[in-house]
């Protein structure tokens, strides 16, 4: 799969995406989208690919969208923002809901779109070196999509005040001590920690991941007692599956467990 604004590799189980415009800091552009939305049902239907890593090529994960090209079009008279908001927040929503896990590892600068992209994975590492902001407020920018919505949702809430009103910018620790960073490396280590991470997880059921996925996100909108009802009805499921009786069996075997992903 050849593309401009990303790139995208496999190695083993795991879909390795790059966002690729290292010289505009991996900005995100209708090109970048459009890619986006053709890669992410492929990789859906692939069931080879277990994992999905998602970082940015060069010195930036992403600076957002790219305002010089929104800026450019609506100075020739195009009037492209509404459509491009609405196509970046269905974008990043495909992310969301997309069905196997997706690991994070954030290089350097993240703010505004690409700190909304970032939120999407499911775990998210960083390198000491990165920054992250919302930075939307530094533009008279409003977000669109999830800015103001889902970063309130995965750190506390002043702390997301202070990022959306501030547009400050704050290190991958500090996001880490507010629980939106799993774990800071060196810079160095990031894209080589990331893959042990992801290889880690690629070697897990992937339909009982899937499955944990899903409910996990679906649990956080439902009353508890009908979240454990799910989990229980999910649990029924999986009883039935391939892999469940074969990782019952390898540990009865005293073995490790070859998961088919069904």
């Amino acid at each position: 799969m050849n593309y401009q604004d990303i790139s995208f590799e496999k190695e083993g189980h795991i879909g390795i995406i790059k966002l690729n415009r290292p010289k505009a800091m991996n900005s995100i552009s209708e090109t970048m989208l459009d890619e986006f939305y053709d890669l992410l049902p492929k990789l859906e239907a692939d069931d080879d690919i277990r994992v999905v890593l998602l970082t940015g090529e060069g010195k930036a994960f992403c600076a957002g969208a790219d305002l010089k090209m929104l800026l450019e079009d609506i100075k020739g008279g195009a009037k492209p923002a509404p459509n491009f908001w609405t196509r970046c927040r269905d974008g990043f929503g495909a992310l969301i809901n997309f069905r196997k896990p997706l690991v994070v590892a954030l290089n350097g600068v993240a703010c505004a779109g690409g700190l909304e992209l970032a939120m999407a994975g499911d775990i998210i590492l960083a390198g000491k070196s990165a920054q992250l902001a919302d930075a939307h407020a530094n533009f008279g920018v409003f977000p669109g999509a999830g800015g103001a919505v889902t970063l309130s949702r995965k750190i506390p809430w002043n702390a997301a005040n202070y990022l959306l009103l501030t547009g400050e910018f704050v290190s991958a620790e500090q996001m880490k001590d507010w629980g939106l960073v799993f774990d800071v490396v060196e810079d160095e280590q990031l894209f080589e920690s990331a893959m042990v991470l992801a290889t880690k997880i690629a070697s897990k059921s992937p339909i009982g991941l899937q499955r944990m996925k899903q409910m996990v996100k679906d649990g956080l909108d439902m009353p508890h007692s009908s979240a454990l009802r799910a989990e229980v009805n999910l649990l029924n499921v999986q009883t039935k599956s391939h892999d469940l009786m074969e990782g019952l069996t390898a540990f009865g075997e005293k073995r490790k467990p070859e998961f088919k992903g069904y």
